[in-house]
């Protein structure tokens, strides 16, 4: 829908009465959210009163008296937020004199309050959707929702980016079937596309606010210059800590929880001055977290190194200035961020970036290029999932019997599922009923029986198992890492995601040591030392963020526009010009490869700027096709910039290994081959109910899961290939783990390849063979002599080794 011009509101004389005691006057947008009827989407940034904007009609008819039950209904991504609103309303409705009864609705909610809750709920109640399907999941949720006149969305753009968001959409269809007339509030900061994000709410009305002042936000000026390689930023660790000196409260955000433990490490040692500095990560426990915002709210700290913990709209009060370390790989994430700092409407938010390595410099630059034209980034919203769908389902059968065909169009008012058609909801409630074609003659997916034309749930006692497994959230399960067959020394863990890329053969760093993988059994990677060797796959990235599609077409575009180059510094602008001196630089439209000896070896690199997981993918489906061709190709590397292969023969002609069929066909047999398709459907069946997590008394384990989920998969595999669960899974192969689609992206934009043989490595090449040889060295001849290698790579590409360890 079209935004909305701003229509004058009056608010009750007692609210007129507390913005003036408070010295402010309501915005403009603020009004509107009041006058606007209907659902609103509501853009607005930090600091720009969205909450106080979304819980006003709350506010005033609470002047006039609420009458008994729940009138409004707050939902978050995070359940620190709810509790950090529920501190922040309290205090209007205090100074109002309001009788008004503010209560979370979360996971950390005794089972006590709870239980009331439910007989009793009070006026206004801050949840998270999970908690909001439980709730709906009860026979009670007619009389505890019947009531409800207001729902309140906040950080609806981080919702929406998950299953999260369409599990909380389901509710909110039945919400509007349990309480016509009810409005919605949609609250946000970042939004790439609000059109979208509007129909996604099922349709808004769309208001603006003032976007305020333009942040101050550049790069951080460092002693050193960047390094050539690596992630941490720890080359301006002491930049940081004098930037950190000069503030009140910084926040230092960076990408990854293990980057934020070493550059913490690196910060206290160079905090000559002791100043409190903390950390804030979701591995932390709940009370070390909340110690850390104690503090912050106190100010009794200088400086938090948070990882996304802290990117959603808490208030932390004194925070004048943010410093992001790495790429932010995001614009929208580093929109949000920068909007941590000054929290207030009037005053413009400081931000510095902190690049880790030079192609990091290009990206950085191009992030706030971005910044400065009001352009954010973000995928474009599918439909919602079939997996989700079938576990609200389940849900609901819990609060009563299902009518398939009023309850198929209560379905479709949700944003995600208004193209749902018929036949995939049949299909999902088929499965949820009888577990499919294969496994209906098994007892315990029978789960609904029809009588009377409603389905019923078959075993009233199969409700609290249902409900113990609400959640679109599927943990990533860490494996050992052990030599050997059973009972080998135990030699680390590896997340499963990295474990499921490998084919027996690979071979991989584990603890400083080069290991092939063998065989995954019983949860247990086994693995056989191969010190002589080097490792295939050269640095395990586990799952870091990849650069967004459009901040990653911005640095191509600035790479390949030398006249846009004054925005780079002179390091920067100097290495681009050798590179084009020596090879080619890479520009939209094209696809440039180079081809170059060293060492008796052969090198191929793609400057494909797809990110980090799609190059992934297309490093194993090369390696493939050159085993193909007879390349003897002998490992890779991947960035979000480029993929390097290594092989005996020299790649003469990529086109053919680049064709997109054979790349596509070639994806197929490789899921085929190995965990991706498993582990994808793992995650689908425990979200769709099929598999169950928690178990009254007790918890199923990683192995427990894996084994039930194997067993099924293979049998669906066999009995049921086109089993709804397994077309879900499929395709979320191909979205999540692969990101094959940025790899089609990547040829169909760019069709024409740009091959180079230079005469040694390149500038653009030097960078990603130090990645290849980032391993851990115990014996200090050894590292000095990698030490050595390396510096000699770097002089043949014309640059200097510097402080780029």
């Amino acid at each position: 829908m079209p935004d909305t011009h701003h229509p004058a509101a009056q608010l009750p004389d007692r609210l007129t009465g507390w913005f003036a005691a408070q010295g402010w006057a309501p915005h403009s947008h603020q009004l509107a959210m009041m006058a606007t009827p209907g659902d609103r989407l509501l853009i607005a940034p930090t600091g720009g009163g969205k909450t106080l904007a979304g819980f006003l009609p709350t506010l005033a008819a609470a002047c006039g008296g609420l009458g008994p039950g729940l009138h409004t209904l707050y939902a978050s991504p995070l359940k620190a937020l709810t509790h950090d609103i529920g501190r922040n309303l309290a205090r209007p409705v205090a100074d109002l004199g309001l009788e008004v009864r503010i209560e979370d609705r979360t996971g950390d909610t005794g089972a006590t309050t709870r239980a009331r809750q439910r007989v009793d709920p009070p006026h206004i109640l801050l949840t998270t959707p999970e908690s909001l399907a439980l709730m709906l999941s009860y026979s009670e949720a007619p009389r505890i929702f019947g009531q409800l006149r207001h729902v309140v969305i906040d950080e609806i753009h981080a919702l929406a980016e998950s299953q999260r968001g369409e599990q909380l959409m389901l509710g909110l269809a039945r919400l509007r079937r349990l309480a016509p007339g009810l409005q919605v509030a949609g609250l946000s900061a970042t939004v790439e596309d609000p059109a979208a994000l509007a129909g996604f709410m099922g349709g808004a009305q769309i208001i603006r606010a003032d976007p305020g002042p333009a942040p101050d936000i550049a790069m951080l000026p460092t002693t050193l210059t960047p390094p050539w390689s690596g992630a941490g930023g720890a080359y301006a660790a002491r930049d940081v800590i004098d930037a950190i000196a000069a503030a009140r409260l910084t926040l230092v955000f960076i990408n990854t929880r293990a980057q934020a433990e070493l550059f913490f490490q690196a910060l206290w040692a160079v905090n000559d001055a002791n100043l409190p500095i903390a950390l804030h990560h979701g591995s932390l426990s709940r009370d070390a977290r909340r110690k850390v915002e104690g503090a912050m709210a106190a100010g009794d700290l200088r400086a938090v190194v948070a990882t996304g913990s802290l990117d959603l709209g808490l208030d932390w009060g004194d925070v004048d200035l943010v410093i992001q370390i790495g790429a932010p790989k995001n614009v929208k994430r580093l929109v949000q961020r920068i909007g941590r700092a000054n929290h207030r409407y009037d005053a413009p938010s400081r931000a510095r970036i902190v690049p880790a390595n030079r192609f990091e410099v290009i990206e950085c630059v191009a992030a706030l290029q971005a910044v400065a034209a009001g352009e954010l980034d973000g995928d474009a919203r599918g439909a919602g999932g079939l997996d989700v769908l079938c576990q609200h389902l389940l849900l609901l059968a819990c609060a009563g019997p299902l009518d398939p065909v009023p309850l198929f169009h209560e379905i479709r008012t949700a944003g995600p599922y208004a193209n749902l058609s018929r036949a995939a909801f049949d299909d999902c409630l088929d499965f949820v009923a009888t577990g499919g074609y294969a496994l209906r003659a098994y007892d315990r997916w029978q789960r609904l029986v029809q009588r009377g034309g409603l389905w019923h749930l078959r075993d009233p006692r199969a409700a609290k198992a249902i409900r113990m497994n609400i959640g679109t959230i599927v943990a990533p399960e860490l494996l050992s890492v052990r030599r050997g067959p059973r009972g080998g020394a135990p030699l680390g863990q590896i997340e499963e995601s990295f474990a499921a890329s490998l084919m027996p053969g690979d071979t991989f760093l584990i603890g400083g040591q080069t290991v092939r993988y063998d065989r995954l059994r019983d949860m247990v990677v086994e693995v056989t030392p191969q010190p002589a060797r080097q490792p295939k796959i050269a640095v395990f990235n586990g799952l870091k963020m990849a650069t967004s599609t459009e901040l990653s077409a911005r640095l191509l575009a600035l790479i390949g526009a030398p006249d846009d180059w004054g925005a780079l510094p002179d390091h920067t602008r100097e290495w681009l010009v050798l590179q084009s001196e020596i090879s080619v630089l890479p520009c939209p439209g094209t696809m440039t490869c180079e081809s170059f000896a060293r060492a008796g070896r052969w090198y191929f690199a793609i400057y494909s700027f797809a990110g980090r997981n799609a190059n992934q993918t297309l490093g194993l489906l090369l390696t493939h096709r050159m085993e193909g061709a007879g390349l003897d190709p002998l490992g890779f590397v991947a960035t979000d910039y480029a993929l390097l292969i290594w092989s005996l023969e020299p790649v003469r002609d990529p086109a053919p290994l680049l064709n997109p069929e054979g790349l596509r066909e070639g994806l197929g047999d490789w899921l085929a081959e190995n965990a991706v398709m498993k582990r994808s459907f793992r995650a689908v069946a425990t979200v769709a109910g099929l598999l169950q997590r928690n178990l009254p008394g007790a918890r199923k384990s990683g192995k427990q899961a894996t084994f039930s989920s194997d067993i099924l998969y293979d049998t669906l595999r066999k009995y049921d290939p086109d089993h709804l669960l397994l077309r879900v899974t499929r395709d979320a192969a191909m979205r999540g783990l692969a990101d094959f689609g940025r790899v089609e992206e990547m040829l169909r934009t760019r069709p024409e390849i740009v091959h180079v043989l230079p005469p040694h490595v390149t500038p653009f090449a030097a960078p990603l063979m130090l990645e290849a040889g980032r391993v851990p060295i115990r014996a200090s001849g050894a590292a000095r002599l990698i030490e050595q290698e390396a510096e000699a790579m770097m002089r043949e590409a014309g640059l200097q080794m510097g402080n780029a360890g």
